[in-house]
């Protein structure tokens, strides 16, 4: 019991030091924008070249892109945004398969801890860009939907790239989730927004910046970057 104990004590710390290292890092850098995808969409899927050709122009704007780290639509941003006026930036994380840091990252930071690496991805957004991928992705667009949802960040463009893809699950949100059974409600449904265009995903958050950046001044408080 006693070597349990200490286990679950370590585990503390850990978690501890996760968190401060990344809150570190990130915090001196400004708002970034956070892009999901799959892993094993790779180079020969639209899904790559269209993260990267918005991650570049993310980057271009001066605004940090963050990832996952990994292969895929994960590198495909970071690919992007690399040797650009912003930051390429990728939150590692071990995992059994699949997961490994892409080279095109300025920082990257190594996380054991999912919820961890969850929180990093939402503290400084300005926008989320969320392309086809599997449960990890899913699990860190809901994430992102409740925290607006519920008021618990600073409500930001949730834009989900590739209307064959999402068409289905945003047809059951709708009609079952929504309709069928009112677990959510029309304020709900537009907390995102669908699209195949990476000119208006790219608008949408950038636009979302700049709304940011003119509160923070009539607030009298620093600049955003």
């Amino acid at each position: 019991m006693d070597e349990r104990r200490s286990r679950e004590a370590w585990r503390v710390l850990r978690i501890q030091s996760e968190l401060v290292d990344g809150i570190e890092h990130l915090s001196t850098l400004g708002p970034s924008v956070t892009i999901y995808g799959s892993a094993r969409l790779g180079p020969d899927s639209i899904y790559y070249g269209q993260a990267k050709e918005l991650a570049r122009r993310f980057g271009d704007a001066g605004l940090n892109v963050l990832t996952g780290g990994g292969p895929g639509i994960m590198q495909g941003a970071n690919e992007g945004a690399f040797g650009t006026d912003g930051c390429s930036i990728g939150l590692n994380i071990k995992l059994p398969h699949e997961q490994g840091a892409n080279k095109y990252q300025d920082l990257s930071l190594d996380f054991r801890y999912f919820f961890v690496r969850k929180l990093m991805f939402v503290k400084h957004a300005v926008g989320f860009v969320v392309f086809p991928g599997g449960y990890g992705t899913m699990d860190e667009l809901f994430e992102a939907l409740t925290l607006v949802q519920t008021g618990k960040t600073r409500p930001f463009p949730i834009v989900l790239i590739g209307r064959d893809f999402w068409g289905g699950l945003v047809d059951w949100m709708q009609k079952v989730m929504s309709q069928e059974h009112g677990c959510i409600g029309d304020e709900d449904m537009a907390l995102f927004e669908v699209t195949d265009s990476v000119e208006h995903a790219f608008n949408l958050v950038h636009e979302n910046f700049h709304r940011i950046q003119e509160a923070d001044q009539r607030d009298n408080l620093p600049p955003t970057v």
